[in-house]
């Protein structure tokens, strides 16, 4: 089983993060073989946060708690309080994962902090425009690294800008190998165009038995 922790922190930028929560934890597009998934809420403490959207959510478990294997999955949302020391200890467990095989996605601000740390210093990577990083990152070092796309895949190190959750969302999917390939390929088309023929596309792509 995959368990995707996703790290929660306060102004948590909601919309960044939807498009992988809401299909990992749904599975309702998984292809008839996938390997069953957990999506659980983690943070430096049990308390509440409130994310930028106004919505207060309870973490399930804690840092401590995450289990280091190529099976575990860390998310990492954007929010405007990363530079929070508390965080230092997520960001650890972050260069635990990426160092045991596990996947490590980061977006908008979380790659700042993932800079911070010095992880994308050798690793293909993205963030939120050219020169964001050395910016709000003095320590950063991974200049001849950077690519200017929305969101970048590096084997298990997956990173995104403020604008690519889409984009992400299907580099997730796809190195967990989760959707047929003509459901992820049709699956993003839709969402990135509004067009319904890949809507009807997608249906198509889907056991009988669960289409509609």
């Amino acid at each position: 089983m995959n368990t995707i922790y996703v790290y929660v922190l306060n102004t948590l930028a909601d919309w960044e993060i939807g498009y992988v929560t809401s299909e990992l934890n749904s599975g309702r597009f998984f292809k008839k073989d996938a390997q069953a998934v957990s999506l659980k809420t983690v943070s430096h403490s049990k308390e509440p946060i409130n994310t930028m959207g106004g919505m207060t959510i309870v973490p399930d478990c804690l840092i401590d708690d995450i289990l280091v294997n190529e099976n575990s999955v860390l998310l990492l949302p954007g929010a405007n309080t990363w530079n929070d020391p508390k965080h230092a200890a997520i960001l650890e467990k972050a260069s635990e994962l990426l160092a045991a095989g596990a996947t490590v996605g980061a977006i908008c601000g979380a790659t700042a902090a993932l800079a911070n740390l010095g992880l994308l210093d050798e690793h293909p990577h993205t963030s939120n425009g050219a020169g964001f990083l050395d910016m709000v990152s003095p320590s950063y070092q991974g200049q001849s690294f950077y690519i200017d796309e929305p969101s970048v895949a590096d084997n298990n190190l997956i990173t995104a800008s403020s604008t690519g959750g889409l984009l992400w969302a299907k580099q997730i999917i796809e190195r967990l190998d989760v959707f047929q390939a003509d459901t992820l390929e049709a699956w993003y088309n839709y969402f990135s165009t509004g067009q319904s023929e890949h809507f009807f596309a997608l249906m198509q792509t889907l056991p009988a038995n669960e289409e509609g």
